[in-house]
């Protein structure tokens, strides 16, 4: 760097000092001339054109500053505050993540960035920051009482289970709950039903059985969404649902349960909007759910789950008898109980013959699968159908090797290199020397992971949410949907 070069620099750094902002920033945009990679000077330039007012210009500069120095928490901050200035609240909000591993996001940042989405009618993303604030920085009472009159403000939800239960629908109940105003059904008549779906906005049937062709079938009074897991597509519910009065079906499950369904119901996609959000793994757990071991190749396999002919234990013991054949030090364990006298005592009379007893092990149900998981090293599966296997992937997320017959669908949720059609291609893949547990827990973190699935539920909501504030806003133009 010149002299010359040098002193432009330090004049643009005097006039920024003393206040002149225009004078500053020909002197630095001539320095850049020279000298464009400058990560600092560009960061200066960026800071100068936002308190010139010139927000774009700004935010170009500290991009090109952040591409050259992407560790710099200076650059960082500088530009979440001209982001904001600029109000770009998205925009800020990508950048949080960041910004938190830097440990330079606080509270006033946040709340501002809330406010921004307000401003702009945005009571979705308000809510969003509003949350990660409060958890950040639980002191904050006035936040509660805000967050309880923006969810006041927002569409009203009721979840609809029946007999089949909140299995699956647990985590996500708990995060709408954060966010909007919730119910469940309870009652047992079809009046109370009717009554729920009415002060609701939108209704949401987890498991496309008998309560979502009740809930379908009288006057359209609300939203409705229904979520189908799979075994409901080889049932004759859904030819049941009025598809009319649904607004969204959500499937969990492969193409292979979605041309099932359509084949019952062939104007389905017609008559509905389908869209496929897997079920989520969720990670890291206070509960244990989810914790990685990078684990030492070992020989202890897992089955986990219900035992019914569909999981398909009798290919799995022949498999196991190969298996052991090769290598007598394998053993496998299930974690789950037998759903059909008769097959269990077949498993059990195949394991005595098949000179198994000592190899084959089951354990009955477990309440703390994690813990039962510590000590296993492959997740194996002969199932014969699955929507997506959530025993695997949460195994998967834990750093167990997977071993999966390749059911019909298979393809679309695991890699190749973790199928098998014959026994013989179990036992290479038990015997093969390729372990790798992180790379099975980054799978499921990349495409599974339980933070990435509830946004693709959230945006649902937020989408019916638009629509309704769209709705009110053209019937009476004076309507607010702010907080007050």
């Amino acid at each position: 760097m010149s002299d010359k070069t040098r002193l432009e620099y330090e004049q643009a750094v005097e006039f920024a000092e003393q206040g002149q902002h225009e004078q500053a920033l020909a002197a630095i945009e001539r320095y850049l001339q020279t000298s464009p990679a400058d990560a600092e000077a560009l960061n200066d330039a960026g800071a100068i054109c936002h308190c010139l007012g010139k927000s774009a210009k700004a935010i170009g500069y500290l991009n090109k500053a952040r591409q050259l120095d992407p560790e710099n928490k200076q650059v960082l901050a500088n530009l979440l505050e001209t982001l904001i200035g600029a109000q770009m609240p998205e925009q800020a909000e990508q950048l949080f993540d960041h910004a938190q591993s830097f440990d330079i996001l606080n509270p006033d940042l946040l709340n501002r960035t809330a406010n921004m989405y307000l401003a702009k009618q945005n009571k979705a993303g308000a809510v969003e920051v509003l949350l990660r604030s409060l958890k950040l920085w639980p002191q904050q009472e006035i936040l509660e009482h805000m967050l309880t009159v923006l969810k006041s403000k927002r569409p009203k939800i009721a979840f609809i289970c029946g007999a089949d239960g909140r299995m699956f629908l647990n985590h996500i109940s708990d995060f709408l709950q954060e966010r909007f105003e919730t119910r469940f059904f309870e009652g047992r008549t079809e009046q109370q039903l009717y009554d729920l779906m009415k002060w609701s906005d939108i209704s949401w049937f987890e498991w496309c059985t008998n309560l979502a062709v009740i809930g379908t079938k009288g006057p359209k009074v609300c939203k409705n969404i229904v979520r189908l897991h799979r075994y409901e597509a080889y049932m004759d519910w859904p030819k049941q649902v009025n598809w009319q009065n649904v607004d969204v079906l959500v499937t969990v499950g492969n193409s292979f349960v979605k041309n099932a369904l359509t084949q019952m119901v062939p104007n389905l996609e017609l008559a509905t909007k389908v869209i496929t959000v897997p079920n989520g793994v969720e990670l890291d757990n206070p509960d244990g759910s989810g914790k990685f071991i990078d684990r030492p190749k070992g020989k202890n396999l897992a089955c986990v789950g219900y035992i019914n002919m569909r999981k398909n234990p009798v290919f799995l013991l022949q498999c196991m008898q190969k298996l052991h054949y090769m290598d007598a030090e394998y053993k496998l364990f299930f974690a789950g109980y037998f759903q059909d006298g008769t097959l269990e005592q077949y498993i059990r009379h195949m394991a005595r013959v098949l000179g198994l007893e000592n190899v084959v092990f089951f354990d009955g149900w477990q309440d703390d699968v994690p813990g039962w998981l510590a000590d296993k090293h492959y997740i194996v599966s002969a199932s014969i159908g699955e929507s997506q296997g959530m025993a695997i992937a949460e195994a998967m997320a834990a750093g167990l090797k997977p071993v999966i017959h390749n059911f019909p669908g298979a393809s679309e949720i695991y890699p190749e290199e973790f199928l098998f059609n014959i026994a013989e291609q179990f036992c290479e893949q038990i015997l093969s020397q390729d372990y790798q547990p992180l790379a099975y827990r980054q799978y499921i973190e990349e495409r599974y992971c339980h933070r990435k699935v509830l946004k693709k539920i959230n945006d649902i909501f937020t989408t019916f949410e638009k629509e309704m504030d769209s709705k009110k806003v053209a019937a009476n133009p004076q309507f607010e949907n702010v907080l007050v």
